[in-house]
Parts: C-alpha cells; sequence; structure tokens
C-alpha cells in the first residue's frame, strides 16, 4: 500500500527522523506496567520502535486509511490496532483495569484534551510520554510564577513527575508544523492520592486560572467562601503565584469552610 497522506483536520504530522522515533521509544522505563498503547501512530515510525521491547503494543488510531496501512504493514499488531477516538473510547475495553503506560505523537489540536483524557485515568497510567507543540510541553512542566505556568501544569503535576526531555525543528515532519515540537515524560509519583477532596481540587485550580489576572479573593468568588475564610492571606495571591503543593493547601482550607 501507498504511504497515508497526512490529513489537515486530524492534525496529522508524520515524522520522518528516525532516530527521534527511537529516541521517543526509549523515554519509557518499562516498569511497573506489561502493555504501551500509542496513541495515533499514523504510519507506525514510533511504533516500530515499540514492538522491539519486551512488551505489549497496543495502538489506537482514528483515521481509517492509516489503520489499514498498519495492519498491512506491521503483522506483530495483529488483534492489537483499535480503530477509535482515544478521547471517546472506554480503554478499559482493552486494559480492564490493568496499569498502562502512554506514548505518542500527538495530534496537536487535541493534545491538551489528550492529557486531560488521560489523567481521568491516572490509577492505571504510571507512565506518558510523547511529543507535542513545543509551547504545549513546556507548559505541562511550568513551574509556578510564570505566565505559561496554568491550569495544566498545575493538575498534571499534583499527580506525576513532569520533565521536559528535548527539542524537535520543523523539518523532520511531513508536512513541516508552522511551530517547533517538544518531547516530556510524565512518571507518577508513588503516592499521587491528594489529602484533600479531588473534585473540588479540579474545581479550585480551574476557576483560579479562568480568571489568572485576579486574586484568588475574587476569581473563586463563585465558590461562596465565607468572609472569615477570604481574609487569609493565601487569598491576596494570584493563581500562578500557588505550587502544587500551596493549590492542595488552599483546597483544604475551602475544604474545612464547608464548601
Amino acid at each position: 500500500m501507498e504511504k497515508v497522506k497526512a490529513k489537515k483536520h486530524l492534525g496529522q504530522h508524520f515524522l520522518k527522523d528516525e532516530s527521534i522515533a527511537k529516541d521517543i521509544a526509549d523515554t519509557l522505563n518499562l516498569e511497573g506496567y506489561e502493555d504501551i498503547l500509542e496513541i495515533g501512530p499514523g504510519m507506525g515510525v514510533l511504533t516500530k520502535y515499540l514492538l522491539d521491547k519486551p512488551i505489549n503494543t497496543y495502538v489506537i488510531e482514528i483515521d481509517a486509511e492509516s489503520v489499514t496501512y498498519l495492519d498491512e504493514n506491521y503483522p506483530k499488531l495483529k488483534d492489537r490496532i483499535i480503530s477509535k477516538d482515544f478521547l471517546r473510547y472506554n480503554i478499559n475495553e482493552i486494559f480492564d483495569g490493568k496499569q498502562f503506560a502512554i506514548i505518542g505523537n500527538f495530534p496537536y489540536n487535541i493534545s491538551t484534551q489528550i492529557v486531560f483524557r488521560a489523567l481521568e485515568y491516572r490509577h492505571q497510567i504510571p507512565e506518558f510520554a510523547g511529543m507535542f507543540q513545543k509551547e504545549v510541553a513546556q507548559r505541562i512542566c511550568e513551574k509556578k510564577g510564570t505566565k505559561a505556568y496554568g491550569i495544566l501544569s498545575v493538575l498534571v503535576q499534583a499527580f506525576y513527575d513532569a520533565e521536559y526531555l528535548f527539542t524537535v525543528d520543523e523539518h523532520v515532519f511531513i508536512p513541516p508544523p508552522k511551530v517547533k515540537s517538544g518531547v516530556l515524560r510524565l512518571r507518577r509519583k508513588k503516592d499521587f492520592s491528594l489529602p484533600c477532596g479531588e473534585k473540588l481540587f479540579f474545581t479550585v485550580v480551574k476557576t483560579a486560572f479562568q480568571q489568572r489576572r485576579k486574586t484568588l479573593r475574587n476569581s473563586l468568588k463563585t465558590l461562596n467562601l465565607t468572609d472569615s475564610l477570604r481574609e487569609d492571606k493565601i487569598f491576596d495571591l494570584r493563581p500562578e503565584q500557588l505550587n502544587v503543593a500551596e493549590f492542595i493547601a488552599l483546597t483544604q482550607k475551602i475544604e474545612a469552610d464547608g464548601v
């Protein structure tokens, strides 16, 4: 079969540099799980290196043309090609509660959605690695005090240690994107349970950053906090001034306030 044509509406940019593909495959330490799920494999430039590893490789691909190509060219993937949309698919139809890693050269138009979806499965995903638009990868790994630090940074780093690994230039893709790319690795913390309500923690972080220029006293008004709690000095700060531990402490204060 001829090579798959990249489809703009799917955000496809096929990596053509084999050494970079191998480097991405090698970011995983393969500990604590027996299965890998690659999201958006396209023509399998990364897949081929995953298949060389002593682990079960599954791929999930929404593009029917790519599915056909993978089926014809990678016999080792037999019965492990999932022709579904990762954002809408119940992955436990395959993994049934087991631990698995996620990897991929993620379509940039849905990459943040992929991260949020993966966070829903955080109890099953000890490791997550792959390529994003450079700014998104940096945002995920960013620390407090910068404009790039935000919802994605805090929610990911609450459960994972995030590491920006290396930058990838535009010319190694077909077609080349208009931006540089960045590869990161997330490794789940040994203790990734939060000492506060997780649902409330998500709400506090998202609500705070929706009006990031305002102090927490103003941005969290919708949570109907008591006047006495709102006098706490932490509410003088803007959300980008709080690290993950401080957001957890803030959530605990709000929890104790009866929210």
